[in-house]
């Protein structure tokens, strides 16, 4: 039987979403195809071809680009089975079945995937229409021979725009956290799943083959499993004692697991992803974040004194911000010297609320609450402070110009930073950056959390 698996978008990576499926199924007998709709063209005649079509929905972005994309999908295959797996599918299980999918599947989606298929191919009825499969799985090594080159996807650019390729992989999937706004927490509930180290392994091993000097570990908390994780990378390094990588961590483990962080750069740790959200500590409490302004302030400190880069991610727009606030947020910035490792979509995020999302939980967040939008996948909320409207509005306008353009994050940073000012009304004094080092980035530093680019619908 004919398999096709679909990736709208996974953040600029060789989607291991797909990767990792298509190893199960080839194991099983399925002729999959992959496809990777960032990338490349819809594959029109495996279309036709499939009896089981699955579209990967790791993130917001890839769950708006999978509604737009599925009528194309039906009008070519209306016999097909039509799946949605990832950590997006069931949030929004109505929308993607009124779109025509017939089994939506969460959490550790690669079991499913073959049930369903065997069910297909033995003629029986598939008996999960909606699932959040969170039994512990035993991982196989992904197969990527489908999928299109790394040379088209994210890649590590230094200082002087020297070129790394760049590889993706996940030692661990889930998060044991329940951050009221992360998407994480719906689909896995606090739960978290370490893949063997044989397998990332393995993986890296491929991926080093096909030219990647850097690897991007996309677990959600690479210190959900701190001992999991230092085996995984000291492995890594005998393996490959020239490659780079780097990681996601929260404020909280970096604090906690601080006698780690000098081996993770000793390893090849360039920079550490981390959800700091906001400096407003009202804010952190609402969304359960773990730490304080402060925290973060000392966990930067705590880095830098290791030589660990920390690449902070935030959500600007919030209903509590206030032009005072967003201010406050840049100004934070400039003095934590850490303009060069924010990339300019962090400074435009809006909260996103979708379904089952533990923020609905919240009294302090419900009286913002403006009832649900089905396009947008996202409950509407208000601004205590409307003057912010007009500062969120400026400040979109300025990076969704910028970003598609080339234009270098500090010369953006400084135009957001003279808008902040102006909505205070004060001027904005200028900004000194002949302290900031010169930093290694992803040149593709998009946001799990982000809206889909106009460019992104365009595509398809």
């Amino acid at each position: 039987m004919n398999v096709v698996l679909l990736s709208t978008y996974d953040l600029g990576h060789q989607p291991f979403g797909l990767a990792s499926p298509a190893a199960w199924l080839k194991r099983v007998g399925a002729n999959v195809v992959c496809n990777d709709l960032a990338v490349e063209d819809l594959k029109t005649k495996a279309i036709i071809a499939a009896d089981l079509i699955a579209l990967h929905v790791p993130m917001h972005t890839a769950a708006r680009l999978s509604l737009r994309v599925l009528p194309r999908i039906t009008s070519l295959n209306s016999q097909a089975l039509l799946v949605c797996y990832g950590t997006y599918a069931p949030t929004n299980q109505s929308g993607l079945m009124e779109a025509g999918v017939g089994v939506v599947i969460g959490g550790e989606a690669e079991t499913t995937l073959v049930e369903v298929y065997q069910c297909l191919l033995d003629g029986r009825p598939v008996r999960h229409l909606s699932t959040k499969a969170l039994t512990k799985q035993h991982f196989v090594r992904p197969d990527r021979r489908g999928l299109p080159s790394l040379q088209l996807y994210s890649h590590l650019l230094g200082p002087d725009n020297e070129v790394t390729l760049a590889g993706y992989s996940e030692a661990s999937r889930g998060c044991k956290h329940l951050c009221r706004h992360c998407p994480v927490v719906p689909a896995y509930g606090g739960r978290f799943f370490i893949v063997g180290a044989d397998v990332v392994l393995a993986d890296i091993d491929q991926q080093v083959a096909m030219g990647a000097g850097h690897i991007t570990f996309g677990d959600p908390d690479f210190f959900n499993g701190p001992g999991h994780a230092m085996r995984i990378v000291e492995a890594v390094s005998k393996r490959h004692p020239n490659l780079t990588y780097d990681v996601t961590i929260k404020v909280e483990h970096l604090q906690r697991h601080r006698e780690l962080l000098p081996r993770l750069v000793e390893t090849g740790c360039l920079f550490v992803t981390t959800a700091v959200e906001s400096f407003d500590d009202m804010v952190l409490q609402v969304l359960d974040k773990g730490h304080s302004r402060a925290d973060f302030a000392a966990t930067v400190e705590i880095c830098g004194a290791v030589g660990l880069d920390v690449s902070p991610t935030f959500i600007p727009f919030t209903p509590w911000t206030t032009p005072e606030s967003y201010l406050d947020l840049l100004q934070q910035i400039v003095l934590l010297e850490l303009i060069p490792r924010v990339a300019p979509i962090q400074l435009a995020i809006r909260l996103l609320v979708p379904q089952g999302s533990h923020l609905l939980k919240s009294t302090s967040f419900s009286r913002f609450l403006d009832g649900y939008d089905a396009e947008s996948l996202s409950y509407l909320w208000r601004y205590a402070d409307l003057a912010t409207i007009s500062v969120e509005q400026k400040v979109r306008a300025i990076v969704e110009a910028d970003v598609p353009n080339g234009v270098s994050s500090l010369d953006t940073f400084a135009k957001l930073w003279r808008v902040a000012h102006e909505a205070t009304g004060r001027e904005a004094p200028s900004i000194s950056v002949s302290n900031c080092e010169p930093v290694k980035v992803m040149s593709e530093p998009w946001y799990c959390c982000a809206e889909p680019t106009a460019e992104q619908f365009d595509r398809l």
